[in-house]
């Protein structure tokens, strides 16, 4: 069995899709089981990964691990050593590509070089995957795009290999169930570097609408975020890591093909794909609990 932790995130629920295609057994962990909208065939455990005391009774068996720092926080050592003490042989763990190539403030990337300590200390067969900024973090343009077709934002000129989650999602898939991957660091990139700009122009083909970038301050973007709701450290890794991707782009590497025998999938597909979202406001939900 294997433990997806950050199940009904982006790139965890995809992984609980592929292994479930695969014929793997699946343990997806959620603090709220009721509103997780998982496949079927999943295994839905309710309880806190940051306390991994609460999934105590639920480990008998599993035997790799997809661990999502972000779900985990700081219980990683203790979920791993509660895994390890059940027979598990495998995690595999998200990270950042700021840990191996740098860019916004350093606490961010030390934060995910901590975890990557502790998965490397486990004892168990560990695969780390440094990805590039999400496809799925442009989603946050949408209501502009859809009310005025204007994004705007900082640093429209910096330039990253965003990647499709969907991709992040299907090596990690590969990794929990190959030993090939063991000991091993990827750097996941998408297959071309664009800027925000180029990632606006994209959207708007995809929706068959034009649209078009306004740069406004940095301080601007950080008050309409908190504003919003969002901790500060939110803007903080978002415009700190975008303002060194002006004058450096961000990584790009072969990785997803080498692994997966395929091209990684375009930012312009992963748009087509996803259109929908930019063109029309999400529909209300009833309350699921």
């Amino acid at each position: 069995m294997i433990l997806v932790t950050g199940a009904t995130g982006n790139v965890g629920r995809e992984v609980v899709k592929l292994l479930l295609a695969d014929g793997e057994k699946i343990a997806a962990v959620t603090r709220n089981p009721s509103a997780a909208k998982l496949p079927g065939d999943a295994h839905v455990i309710g309880g806190d990964p940051s306390r991994p005391t609460t999934l105590a009774s639920a480990l008998s068996g599993v035997e790799a691990v997809f661990l999502s720092p972000r779900a985990v926080g700081h219980g990683t050592a203790e979920l791993l050593a509660l895994v390890a003490a059940q027979g598990a042989k495998r995690v595999t763990v998200i990270s950042a590509v700021t840990v191996e190539y740098g860019g916004g403030y350093r606490r961010f990337a030390d934060a995910y070089k901590a975890v990557e300590d502790t998965v490397k200390a486990s004892g168990l067969e560990w695969t780390i995957l440094r990805c590039a900024d999400f496809a799925a973090n442009t989603l946050v343009w949408a209501p502009q795009m859809r009310t005025t077709g204007v994004v705007r934002g900082a640093y429209g000129d910096a330039a990253t290999s965003t990647i499709d989650e969907r991709d992040v999602a299907a090596v990690a898939a590969r990794t929990l169930v190959n030993h090939r991957h063991g000991e091993r660091a990827y750097v996941l990139t998408g297959p071309q570097s664009l800027t925000q700009r180029d990632k606006v122009r994209s959207i708007g083909a995809a929706i068959g609408k034009p649209l078009s970038w306004e740069e406004i301050s940095a301080q601007q973007v950080r008050q309409a975020m908190i504003a919003q709701g969002l901790p500060d450290e939110v803007p903080d890794r978002l415009l700190g890591y975008l303002a060194d991707r002006i004058e450096q782009p961000g990584p790009s590497s072969t990785a997803v093909e080498e692994i997966l025998g395929r091209p990684a999938r375009t930012f312009a597909r992963w748009a087509n794909d996803h259109a929908e979202a930019f063109r029309q406001a999400p529909r209300q939900r009833g309350n699921d609990g």
